[in-house]
């Protein structure tokens, strides 16, 4: 395999973003893929299942609360880069039950530092200056913008959820554990993620499968509210080049460069089904489109200035967004056996995150 092989260990390898990765690392590089995940209801298997031939991947279920069996897991695999994705990610959900991602985001990365610390005073010199743990993370932890500027790496932390509170309490535990431990850490940030295997009580998945489905297209508020998105196809190569290339106790935020309005993205949509799944009524999607109570404390606009990872390590996302968003409508349209066993049991696609 050559020299530069490095055995990455990816926590919450079979979730959305972390299989992604994994598919990366395995069909782009020459790099060994271990997954650690719980499987929780947003995991999944199948995400992975492209790969699950391959010698260089292995599954692992693990907590990474249970901070025995994780020491027991790092000295086995011998891992030359931890990639630390395991975490709740849904704002709704964050506000229904707040205390999960407190749990798991903030706490699970501080044992997940704590056994990575302990891992790494165990190797030799050489093997420590190669060893790194990637912390990743997202722009909502710098809060919200107005119409104009960009979240730098720079911006002040201002939270306004429990799930970006949760993930800035994880991105300062990064950051103190290389200050105060020097243990090897780059981190990142990224703006909002689209794409396959993306568990549908997103946005983006959501409207996709309500249209199939004839059912409302829910949008909180006027739909004004504004993200960066992010094809996870080309986040993922950009993790792998944070990790490999990023400067050490440096962060670096990832975007797409393709702000949208939420009502943008949605009508977007409706246009891409009406082309790959168009209705025998004749109708068109945009028909189911409505209006419904905003999001307590939803955030306005969220723009990430990614001119670091550009100039220092070089990437820049392959996709626009009409490519990346066709790329995956055609996904979910060709992959009904992923998502339906989803809508028949785990997420029906109710609401959640409503303050009574």
């Amino acid at each position: 395999m050559g020299e530069d092989r490095k055995v990455f260990l990816v926590t919450g390898g079979a979730g959305f973003i972390g299989s992604a990765v994994v598919r990366h690392l395995i069909a782009k590089t020459q790099h060994a893929a271990v997954v650690v995940d719980k499987l929780t209801y947003a995991a999944n298997l199948d995400s992975l299942a492209s790969v699950s031939g391959d010698p260089r991947y292995a599954f692992i279920k693990a907590d990474i609360l249970d901070t025995k069996r994780i020491a027991q897991i790092l000295d086995t695999v011998r891992p030359d880069v931890i990639m630390h994705l395991a975490a709740e990610s849904h704002v709704d959900r964050s506000i229904d039950g707040p205390a999960d991602f407190i749990q798991t985001n903030i706490v699970g990365t501080g044992s997940m530092l704590q056994a990575a610390l302990g891992f790494w005073r165990t190797l030799g010199e050489t093997e420590k200056k190669r060893f790194r743990f990637h912390h990743v993370s997202t722009d909502e932890v710098f809060g919200s913008l107005e119409t104009e500027g960009l979240f730098t790496e720079d911006s002040p932390y201002r939270p306004n959820s429990p799930y970006a509170a949760s993930k800035a309490g994880a991105d300062h535990l990064a950051r103190a554990w290389y200050r105060t431990y020097g243990l090897p850490i780059v981190m990142s940030n990224c703006s909002n993620n689209y794409g396959p295997c993306q568990f549908p009580e997103k946005l983006i998945p959501l409207m996709i499968l309500n249209c199939l489905e004839g059912k409302p297209l829910p949008i909180y508020g006027s739909g004004e509210n504004v993200r960066d998105w992010l094809y996870v196809g080309d986040h993922a190569e950009a993790l792998v080049s944070v990790a490999e290339g990023g400067a050490i106790g440096d962060s670096y935020n990832v975007g797409g460069n393709a702000e949208r309005s939420n009502i943008a993205v949605v009508r977007l949509i409706c246009g891409l089904m009406d082309r790959h799944a168009p209705l025998s009524s004749g109708e068109r999607y945009s028909h189911l489109i409505t209006h419904v109570e905003d999001r307590p404390g939803h955030d306005q606009r969220y723009a990430i200035d990614s001119t670091r990872i550009r100039t220092e390590i070089g990437w820049a996302p392959s996709e626009t967004f009409e490519s990346g968003l066709d790329a995956t409508v055609r996904w979910y349209l060709e992959n009904r056996s992923w998502w339906e066993p989803i809508r028949a049991g785990t997420y029906r696609g109710e609401r959640l995150g409503i303050v009574s």
